[in-house]
């Protein structure tokens, strides 16, 4: 399912921090001083009253300590540091984990490098509405991709409708890493099966949403390349990705599926919106 594309543009609304407040951004990083600053400010300008966790992998370049600066200087920001970089996906389970634990109600997660436009964040939040996990997809009606060469664009689609078709997942834009999440969704998904530590992560948490019956649905978003720095994409990344793809699904025929859906169980019994779904 596909949701309209949003009007770009700053929120006005005179309510617009109240109905944030329970919104948490999750923002991993290392090596992103030059964009930390004002990626952030651009974030809390589109999601006033929203609560943004940068999770910094102690970046050599200071970002962390820039972070915390920021922090000490407006309460909106929070800091997670990390001893070292292990990956994206176990940024994300961090700040995931963090946000849960402060109470968060939506969860958004994005990249610190400018390819994901925050002026899609209210649009992204508010399609929260209809459904358990929005993806900002690149490749729905709608969506494209800007500033990259043919390799990176065949990878990522074919990295798509790879996991699509080996894992028979409905969305379009599964290697994309700009999600918002119900935290209650969130919350229910048994995140010890999540293996990958990088972008192949992104394909677990919705192959696992997905198992688990939640609604998902995808915005169009124009993705551009980072504006500053390198991208940390690798060819042992692709590697990883297509990897674990393959384990999944070879899991899921021997009976992994239904120990998802039973690990999962007992904690998606204790949200009402899983309970509504399930006709409870």
């Amino acid at each position: 399912m596909t949701v309209p594309l949003p009007a770009h543009g700053l929120e006005r609304a005179p309510d617009a921090e109240a109905r944030y407040t329970d919104t948490w951004v999750v923002l991993p990083t290392y090596d992103e001083a030059d964009n930390l600053q004002p990626i952030c400010a651009a974030i809390l300008a589109r999601l006033p009253g929203a609560t943004l966790l940068v999770v910094d992998d102690a970046s050599p370049d200071g970002t962390g300590e820039l972070a915390d600066a920021m922090a000490a200087a407006d309460p909106h920001v929070r800091v997670l540091h990390r001893p070292g970089k292990a990956g994206l996906g176990r940024a994300y389970l961090a700040g995931f984990a963090a946000a849960l634990e402060g109470g968060a109600g939506r969860i958004v997660q994005m990249d610190a490098d400018w390819s994901h436009d925050p002026s899609y964040l209210p649009g992204l939040v508010g399609a929260l509405e209809g459904a358990d996990l929005v993806i900002g997809s690149r490749y729905t009606a709608g969506g494209d991709v800007r500033d990259w060469g043919l390799t990176r664009r065949f990878v990522s689609r074919g990295g798509s409708l790879f996991a699509r078709l080996v894992l028979g997942l409905g969305p379009r834009d599964l290697t994309g890493g700009f999600k918002a999440w119900r935290a209650a969704t969130l919350a229910a998904l048994p995140r010890e099966y999540v293996h990958a530590g990088g972008y192949v992560f992104q394909i677990e948490m919705t192959y696992l949403a997905d198992r688990l019956g939640a609604r998902v649905v995808e915005m169009p978003i124009v993705f551009v390349d980072r504006r500053i720095g390198v991208s940390k994409m690798s060819r042992r990344i692709i590697v990883e990705a297509l990897a674990v793809v393959l384990q999944l699904r070879w899991d899921e025929l021997r009976g992994r599926r239904s120990r998802v859906r039973a690990a999962a169980a007992p904690e998606a019994a204790a949200t009402p919106e899983a309970g509504a779904r399930r006709g409870g």
